[in-house]
């Protein structure tokens, strides 16, 4: 019992720690200037509420199209690894075929190393291929980057799949397609919400990649968009933590519809 209440304070203290900076923006974020800096701890009263940085993002700026950016770039991406890696890794997991470690190990070496490294290659190919300042380089880029992991994730899945099922539905007559789609992926959804919630993060909040290859105003992502409030001299504290507010909504939300598929997944994998 005691060992329990251990374990109980020790993940409720990391669940505090880890909710803290979210909460603190939500606060900040219908609070006056003033009250910001005076006290950034304190909850708003009648005096410091206001919603004047949630008023002067949704009307003075494209926010919604932003918004509209990340949530398209980041449900495209997700959708692409998701299929493409496991596909990829029902193939390295059932078949046997000249190169199939070397292939594991290839998609290894993309775990380990940024893609950020190959940010010039990247954009001298964008440049090529006339996608500069397009939601679609964005899209190829984050399934680039969230496909290694999502492959190898997988096809560690895949491979307990009991060999009985498979077997059983190729001696009913059902084609490879069939068991992959119908037998193999309604068997591995808590290890693909796993992939889905590891790989849509990085997605929604990365800078670096919008900042490079989409930074026009038609084609910006939240995150870029939250750095016009962010000048040299004088930052809008009020609108910027408003828009942070409002990117931060989305990601709740999908971690609360994943979160059930996703401990089922983490502790899958671990008993594994």
């Amino acid at each position: 019992m005691k060992n329990r209440l251990m374990v109980h304070g020790a993940l409720m203290a990391y669940t505090v720690l880890a909710l803290f900076p979210i909460a603190l923006i939500l606060i900040n974020s219908i609070k006056t200037r003033e009250a910001i800096f005076d006290d950034p701890l304190a909850l708003p009263t009648m005096e410091s509420l206001t919603f004047v940085g949630f008023q002067k993002v949704l009307a003075s700026t494209n926010f919604l199209l932003y918004f509209g950016n990340s949530l398209i770039v980041t449900l495209l991406a997700l959708f692409f690894i998701l299929l493409f890696g496991a596909m990829a890794a029902w193939a390295l997991s059932e078949y046997r075929f000249m190169g199939n470690r070397l292939l594991a190990l290839f998609l290894a070496f993309g775990i380990m190393i940024p893609i950020r490294l190959g940010t010039v290659s990247i954009l001298e190919l964008m440049v090529r291929l006339e996608l500069v300042n397009t939601l679609t380089a964005l899209v190829l880029v984050y399934t680039a980057q969230g496909l290694p992991l999502a492959v190898m994730i997988l096809s560690e899945f895949m491979r307990q799949v009991p060999s009985e099922l498979k077997d059983a539905a190729r001696c009913d007559g059902v084609g490879e397609i069939s068991i992959f789609f119908k037998v193999i992926l309604p068997l591995i959804r808590p290890a693909m919400a796993t992939v889905a919630v590891f790989t849509m993060i990085p997605a929604w909040n990365d800078l670096w990649f919008p900042l490079i290859l989409a930074p026009s105003d038609r084609t910006r992502t939240v995150t870029l968009g939250v750095q016009q409030f962010i000048g040299q001299y004088v930052t809008d504290w009020n609108s910027v933590l408003a828009a942070l507010s409002l990117a931060v909504i989305p990601m709740l939300i999908l971690y609360a519809l994943f979160s059930r598929q996703l401990i089922r997944g983490l502790t899958a994998g671990a008993v594994k």
